[in-house]
């Protein structure tokens, strides 16, 4: 009797030596895709790194110029108008020696008399003294008599009916004005012309 094949019976038979270099090519491929890719996945994330890293010691690089430079203009207004509260506060001796001088011409008992005429001429050598002393230290007064009303340096106090002066010309100085080198340190007091009113215009208007 011829023996029956089991058909479950294992294949034992040999691979052969081509199919096992297939696979293993297929293999090697499929790593090497691996492989490439992890590298370009590396590559990337090491070039954004790099861009992060020079953009972030751009702005850093950036922010420490502008801090210098704040510093240097700190510094430098410092030195230059370390002075202004002191200045500002000094300019009371120059009002105080103007209502001075006004008070003793005001003075009945003094008019016309040598004494008062002496005084006075002390007082103007003093007066010119400090405008001196303030000019060294860059601290000028403004002059304001005949020009128009300047917003940045005058501060206008009244309106003086005036036809032979242009409106808004600066006819009266109430209290002097200074600057200290670029700066306003206080403005002009004045008083500007404006056109005298006619009485028909009055009438009309009441």
């Amino acid at each position: 009797m011829e023996k029956e094949e089991n058909p479950n019976l294992t294949d034992n038979t040999p691979k052969q030596e081509g199919d096992e270099k297939t696979d293993s090519n297929v293999n090697l491929e499929n790593s090497e895709n691996t492989d490439a890719q992890k590298n370009e996945v590396q590559e990337k994330n090491s070039e954004e790194k790099l861009i992060e890293l020079e953009d972030k010691l751009a702005r850093t690089f950036a922010e420490m110029e502008n801090q210098r430079r704040r510093f240097e203009k700190e510094k430098e207004e410092a030195f230059e108008y370390g002075g202004f509260a002191f200045a500002k506060e000094a300019l009371n001796l120059i009002d105080n020696l103007e209502r001075s001088k006004q008070i003793l011409k005001n003075d009945e008992t003094l008019k016309d008399t040598d004494s008062l005429g002496k005084i006075l001429e002390h007082f103007d050598i003093i007066y010119k003294d400090l405008i001196s002393t303030f000019s060294k230290n860059n601290i000028k007064p403004i002059e304001c008599l005949n020009k128009k009303l300047d917003p940045n340096f005058h501060q206008a106090m009244m309106e003086i009916e005036d036809d032979q002066k242009e409106p808004g010309t600066i006819i009266q100085e109430i209290q002097k004005g200074f600057t200290i080198k670029d700066r306003l340190l206080r403005p002009s007091l004045v008083g500007v012309s404006k056109k005298s009113v006619n009485k028909d215009e009055k009438n009309e208007e009441n």
